[in-house]
């Protein structure tokens, strides 16, 4: 099974940390991935804890952390490319023509889009406040420079987010990443973000 985070929890424990990279439901909703989150870290036997999230992932720790009890064994979570605020992608299907698709989508299991629009982010945020002790902080990445490479994969996604939501790292705005303190910007898509690098 091909690593997640490429080189990252090794790259942490060469600075001397204990490092642990954990496997979350990949379309599950928020409160589920949220559940699974905590068990992997009550398994892990530490008193506290430092979290790095990508992505969705920075979602289900927040979760965690303000419904879940998960606040009194986190000293701070960092998230990186996560949409805090929302992605448009994620509203496509929600109305009109495709929204049998997202109905078929919803009974097969697959319900972590519906966690990511615009609408729903708005929504999340007024529900699930930051848990008070942990410091939040985050990385935003993506695309700002004609010259940086995109991703095959992502090139369609990317040049439509930038007509509707700006620079984005081919998934998500990065207008969308921004929540606690901003610890870096970095110039790089949602794969590179985590260690994987699919341009020249």
């Amino acid at each position: 099974v091909l690593p997640y985070f490429r080189g990252i929890a090794a790259h942490l424990h060469s600075l001397g940390c204990h490092a642990h990279a954990v496997r979350l439901p990949r379309a599950a909703s928020v409160p589920e991935r949220a559940r699974r989150l905590v068990a992997l870290i009550d398994k892990l036997g530490h008193d506290r804890v430092d979290v790095i999230a990508h992505s969705l992932g920075g979602l289900d720790a927040r979760y965690a952390l303000a419904k879940l009890g998960l606040a009194s064994r986190v000293r701070s979570l960092v998230t990186v490319g996560t949409p805090h605020h929302g992605t448009p992608l994620a509203a496509i299907g929600e109305a009109g023509i495709l929204s049998p698709v997202r109905k078929v989508m919803r009974m097969l299991g697959i319900s972590a889009l519906d966690w990511l629009s615009p609408a729903a982010l708005e929504r999340f945020n007024a529900e699930v406040p930051n848990a008070p002790g942990v410091r939040y902080a985050c990385v935003v990445g993506g695309i700002r420079r004609d010259d940086t490479g995109v991703p095959l994969a992502l090139s369609p996604i990317h040049h439509y987010l930038r007509r509707v939501a700006g620079p984005n790292d081919g998934l998500v705005p990065i207008s969308s990443q921004y929540w606690g303190e901003t610890l870096a910007e970095i110039e790089a898509d949602h794969f590179a973000q985590v260690g994987w690098r699919f341009t020249a």
